[in-house]
């Protein structure tokens, strides 16, 4: 930066010497020593210049803006200070312990399996045993095996569960020796156990996972994905099924239900948990079959399915083909021990099947007609 002759510098200081004008005194200028007094005033210039380049630099190196807008730098500073430390804390938020089952667990869509036990299912050759085995004997199942959650109501059936499965998920309960046992059909027990899965099943919902959620005492034989219907919300299962898919008077068993997870279905399982209170002593299918067609459900526009036994097959009624079947289901089955067996049996049927190696004209399950009753 230059000076004209007879001008101010550009920063508006005269470098003159004290004079007094006098018309016959001459201009006092600074002694030539090692600057002259032009030369005072380009390094006055030049050391300013450099400083003040310096200061604005360092300022801007954590925020390009400030080059732009250098007096906003403080300000802008310590808010973007403020939300760093925000978003720094946000993220070191831990999960949920059930959250990092399910993402642990999921596939590439946030979809999971569910099932649940307590101490009975999960010891060694009784349901959960058969269950898993059913995963690697099935066609295209025991690549989902590690998409299974396993849901423990008691400490025990955790232990054994952590043994011999990857993903398994402790319910805290204060009354899990209640839960433990057998817990035959319809006992307060086993009326526990149902309430207690469906609250996590809504839990689920609203952590954003879809499920399919299904008993222990089911088989699986072939990957079910293919025979979901895409449009629908809620789909289920039934003990009997009358061929209309969307007919609510299907007989429905709530063993085996796949679940996308949006508000609607998230709105039907807290109206359906709801509405258990109102009719105490039943479980979730018999308070199903009352709310199915209330107003407040019709109003969610939740659309249903009721699956084909021919696919989703049980003891109530067996699947009468076997090359086509996805799973089999250990219902209108009493007693733990008749449960077992007749699972084993029917999983013996579906060996020996797949070892023929073709498709058979003729479908025999070696289950007895409701069994145990």
């Amino acid at each position: 930066m230059k000076s004209t002759k007879g001008e101010s510098s550009s920063l508006g200081y005269d470098f003159a010497g004290d004079s007094i004008d006098d018309g016959k005194s001459k201009l006092v200028k600074f002694s030539d020593g090692l600057f002259g007094g032009r030369d005072v005033t380009k390094v006055v210039l030049l050391v300013t210049t450099v400083t003040l380049s310096c200061l604005l630099f360092y300022k801007s190196a954590n925020n390009p803006l400030n080059m732009m807008y250098p007096w906003t730098t403080d300000c802008y500073s310590s808010k973007i200070m403020n939300e760093t430390s925000v978003e720094t804390v946000q993220k070191k938020d831990p999960v949920s312990e059930l959250e990092r089952v399910l993402m642990n667990a999921a596939m590439e869509n946030k979809t999971v399996i569910i099932t649940a036990l307590n101490q009975a299912w999960a010891e060694p050759n009784s349901t959960f045993e058969v269950f898993r085995e059913s995963f690697k004997a099935g066609i295209g199942t025991e690549r989902l095996l590690k998409h299974v959650i396993a849901v423990c109501l008691d400490n025990k059936a955790y232990d054994r569960c952590v043994e011999v499965h990857p993903h398994c998920y402790l319910i805290n309960t204060t009354d899990s020796d209640q839960l433990s046992g057998p817990n035959r059909f319809m006992t307060p027990g086993y009326l526990k156990l149902i309430w207690r899965r469906m609250d996590l099943l809504r839990q689920v919902l609203g952590l954003g996972y879809n499920f399919i959620f299904t008993d222990a005492d089911i088989l699986w034989l072939r990957d079910p994905f293919p025979r979901f219907f895409p449009d629908a919300d809620f789909q289920i299962t039934c003990d009997n099924y009358n061929g209309k898919p969307s007919d609510k008077n299907n007989q429905v068993n709530s063993g085996f239900t796949y679940v996308k997870a949006n508000n609607k279905t998230l709105n039907f399982y807290k109206f359906w948990i709801r509405s258990s209170r109102k009719f105490p002593g039943k479980h979730d299918q018999d308070v199903f079959n009352l709310i199915k067609n209330k107003h407040s459900i019709v109003k969610l526009g939740l659309s249903m399915r009721f699956f084909d036994t021919v696919y989703f097959g049980g003891f109530c009624q067996p699947s009468r083909d076997i090359n086509v079947v996805n799973t089999m289901h250990a219902n209108c089955c009493i007693g733990l021990d008749n449960k077992v067996n007749n699972l084993k049996a029917a999983l013996e049927d579906w060996k020996r099947y797949v070892s023929l190696n073709t498709t058979v004209s003729e479908t025999k399950w070696n289950i007895p007609p409701k069994c145990g009753y």
